[in-house]
């Protein structure tokens, strides 16, 4: 089922499907939620729900965002970690839920941290797959500005050309080359888009202290050949009071879920059941 809901301003889009436990599942940029079909397809027993992030596939980037948030570009406007976690909020609220489990890869952990931060007691359990805790190192920093220049550039497709190429793993692009394709035609941010996620990532906090105040169950899922986000950052989240469950895909890239569904889907489910005491 797919759906659609208001949240500051714009209008998103999520789908639900299934029954059993609930897991939101929170996709990287510059994909949306079909990022996550082929490991929910592997999922028996769970009710997925799959939103878009705000700009991202079917919802809507909205306008109102805060400029000034990025120093290095002062004029973009910023489509901040805080707002991507109150759209969320409202959507737990529309959907009724209390409480769920959270998967989420890149900039969808990011916004799990951020929900940590405003609203800890909505969390059951936080699994992070190619995402870490720290913020941008000055060289990420420096590349989000170019990629905004890009972007206003009107080179936004060769961004993502790009994109497609680093960050699916040397593996997954050697054994199945058809996914670079596959991932580069979900790359379907506008230019306003693509600037105000640049800005937002750019601007996010810093969430190791948040980590150190984790007393849900956490699983952390690196891929061994992810370009963006190493399995030693990852291993931050080890620092958890709430336990953390610790695993490297050798051959994964940045987009590990995708890449490696089959592997991914039997961490997580094996994951859910001790946390569901099955």
């Amino acid at each position: 089922m797919k759906a659609t809901y208001e949240s500051g301003g714009a209008r998103l889009s999520y789908r639900e499907e299934g029954s059993g436990p609930t897991v939101v599942f929170l996709h990287p940029t510059p994909l949306d939620g079909d990022y996550w079909r082929p490991l929910v397809g592997e999922m028996a027993g769970i009710r997925a729900i799959v939103p878009d992030l705000r700009g991202h596939g079917a919802s809507e980037l909205g306008g109102d965002l805060p400029v000034g948030a990025f120093g290095r570009v002062p004029d973009a406007p910023a489509l901040t970690m805080a707002q991507l976690g109150a759209d969320l909020l409202t959507l737990l609220d529309q959907v009724g839920l209390e409480r769920a489990v959270f998967a989420g890869c890149s900039i969808g952990g990011y916004v799990m941290l951020e929900l940590w931060r405003q609203a800890p007691e909505r969390m059951r359990g936080l699994a992070f797959v190619c995402s870490k805790p720290q913020p941008d190192a000055e060289a990420n920093l420096a590349k989000r500005a170019a990629t905004i220049a890009q972007a206003r550039a009107g080179q936004a497709g060769a961004v993502f050309d790009g994109l497609a190429q680093t960050l699916v793993g040397a593996t997954t692009r050697q054994r199945r080359p058809e996914i670079v394709s596959e991932v580069r035609r979900r790359m379907t941010l506008t230019a306003e888009a693509l600037v105000a996620v640049q800005a937002g990532l750019a601007a996010r906090p810093d969430s190791v202290g948040a980590v150190a105040t984790m007393d849900a169950p956490v699983l952390a899922i690196a891929g061994g050949e992810d370009p963006s986000v190493n399995p030693t950052e990852m291993e931050a989240f080890r620092a958890a009071p709430g336990g953390c469950e610790f695993h490297v895909l050798p051959h994964a890239g940045h987009f590990a879920a995708y890449e490696e569904p089959n592997a991914v889907a039997a961490l997580l489910s094996q994951w859910l059941r001790r946390l569901e005491g099955l």
